[in-house]
């Protein structure tokens, strides 16, 4: 099995892994600035989105270790989809 083909199915399989969590870091993040900038609301009102955007509500233990992840997962998920982008790219180029 080619590399390409291991990467392909890797990503695939990581996808629905780091869906939710990628989604809620973005949605509770840009929620939050959205609110204290155009909403006017103050930093205690939306402190939750923060709490939730950083994952505080799972304990000083698993705080870090889901911040770890996330990123790591989007790093992966980044770097395989360009590669894979790129690949079919060049395939159709040639």
């Amino acid at each position: 099995m080619s590399l390409l083909v291991r990467v392909r199915e890797l990503h695939r399989a990581v996808a629905p892994l780091v869906l939710l969590p990628l989604f809620i870091t973005v949605c509770s993040g840009v929620g939050y600035r959205l609110a204290r900038d155009w909403m006017g609301f103050e930093r205690d009102q939306v402190h939750w989105l923060m709490t939730l955007h950083e994952g505080e509500w799972l304990g000083a233990t698993l705080e870090p270790l889901v911040v770890l992840l996330n990123a790591l997962g989007l790093l992966w998920m980044l770097i395989s989809g360009a590669g894979l982008l790129i690949e079919r790219w060049h395939r159709k180029v040639h």
